[in-house]
């Protein structure tokens, strides 16, 4: 799936691509709908980082054993190794 943001409502938001992919990824991480491999990944940057920014925004990390078997099968199939 391909979603198209037209570059006038970034500019509108005052944000940039890469800050909305980030929002994404932390909100969908905050509603557990996604691990916090696949949030970092999908924010295009590494676990530390991502990890740190949401600690600046004080946002607990919650990962068990079914993120960690997640983020395995996530790391198998990526193209990014």
């Amino acid at each position: 799936m391909s979603l198209t943001i037209p570059d006038e409502f970034l500019e509108n938001a005052k944000i940039s691509e890469g800050e909305l992919k980030l929002e994404i990824a932390i909100i969908l991480f905050q509603q557990e709908k996604i691990t916090l491999g696949t949030a970092s990944q999908f924010a295009e940057m590494n676990q530390l980082e991502f990890q740190r920014i949401l600690g600046n925004r004080k946002i607990p990390i919650h990962y068990g054993i079914e993120d960690l078997h997640q983020d395995l099968q996530t790391l198998q199939t990526s193209d990014w190794r």
